[in-house]
């Protein structure tokens, strides 16, 4: 029964997609690396096999294709590993669906109710990249706990936002597909410059606050950059970057490098200079220069982030850890003293 609402004013991130080609490979960078576990492995016959990967409240589906003409076939084969849907959780997946598709969402499967009482939808987002509606029935009694015992604390909780390239000319169309189709709102954006290179950037969250997308498009009136090495190499628009939150990054970064995650290298420059940049309310230059680890601040306060290197083939997907420290922005600030840095050392 409707209640007048917007199916859209309580989205989350229920889970993420990941479409890879070695399954056991895959899970074994993330339980070892990043500290999630197994929680089930599903398998519809001859179409593709899931590990279902959890940690706090972050869900991962790693999906391999079992038959090559299945949609995870086509998209690894289009742009190898990644993200293929951003899932998101509702209370009405079925009037989602519906509002979504009304508003010109190009429909990809229509609303189904699974054994276990979950209903799903989806509809297609940027690039090849779906967005399934989930329903999930009320739980009968207390919930299960997300993290599993024995399994090595990395501190992970939750998924902060994706950022999300796409080709020049269609940041404006993207951020408006959002807006206009699931109630989104713009909440901030900026152009960022690096050198020669430049960038344009907006966030799009949704109405609850709890999913967030950073679109970024390539300047074409200078020099390439990384995005336009995305757009290349991914074969058109996608995620770049998962951003995973973490409420004591130092511990996070120690334990995910334990596990073998690698992280990308800073100048020590970056550290000689932090202090001019801001005075930090936790950790100091040498704590965060052994692991690292960038800071940056905002109107409302501080953040700590880091990114991990790419294991990708294609260099089209990696990670990011960060820490909130009262900053609602996402560290564009530690973009250009990055680059001062290098400059700096002459790298």
């Amino acid at each position: 029964m409707s209640t007048g609402q917007s199916p859209f004013h309580d989205l989350s991130v229920d889970h993420v997609r990941i479409c890879v080609t070695d399954l056991d490979a895959t899970t074994a960078e993330f339980v070892d690396g990043y500290g999630l576990t197994v929680a089930d492995v599903l398998e519809d016959p001859g179409a593709q096999r899931t590990a279902v990967l959890v940690r706090e409240d972050i869900r991962l589906l790693l999906s391999l294709p079992l038959a090559e003409d299945h949609p995870s076939a086509v998209y690894t084969r289009l742009h190898g590993d990644g993200v293929c849907d951003i899932a998101l959780g509702t209370a009405d997946a079925e009037g989602a669906f519906a509002e979504a598709v009304r508003r010109g969402a190009r429909p990809l499967a229509e609303p189904h109710r699974h054994d276990d009482g979950v209903i799903t939808a989806s509809v297609g987002g940027f690039g090849d990249v779906a967005h399934t509606f989930v329903r999930r029935p009320a739980p009968a009694g207390p919930p299960e706990p997300r993290t599993r015992t024995g399994v090595r604390g990395t501190g992970l909780r939750q998924v902060d936002h994706f950022a999300v390239c796409v080709e020049a000319g269609d940041l404006a169309g993207t951020v408006e597909f959002y807006e206009r189709v699931m109630d989104f709102r713009m909440i901030f954006e900026e152009k960022i410059v690096v050198g020669a290179q430049s960038m344009n950037s907006q966030v799009v969250q949704s109405r609850s606050g709890l999913v967030t997308l950073t679109v970024i498009e390539p300047d074409t009136s200078r020099e390439p950059g990384q995005i336009d090495a995305f757009v290349k190499n991914h074969g058109g628009a996608g995620v770049q970057h998962v951003a995973f939150t973490s409420g004591d990054i130092v511990h996070s970064v120690t334990a995910m490098r334990a596990g073998g995650v690698g992280f990308l290298d800073t100048p020590d420059a970056y550290y000689s200079r932090l202090p001019e940049r801001l005075a930090l309310s936790r950790y100091s230059p040498a704590e965060l220069g052994k692991l690292d680890i960038l800071a940056d601040e905002d109107h409302a306060g501080q953040l700590f982030q880091i990114f991990t290197r790419s294991t990708h083939p294609r260099r089209t997907l990696f990670f990011e850890v960060i820490e909130r420290a009262g900053a609602t922005t996402f560290g564009s600030g530690n973009i250009k003293a990055l680059y001062e840095a290098v400059e700096a050392e002459g790298v």
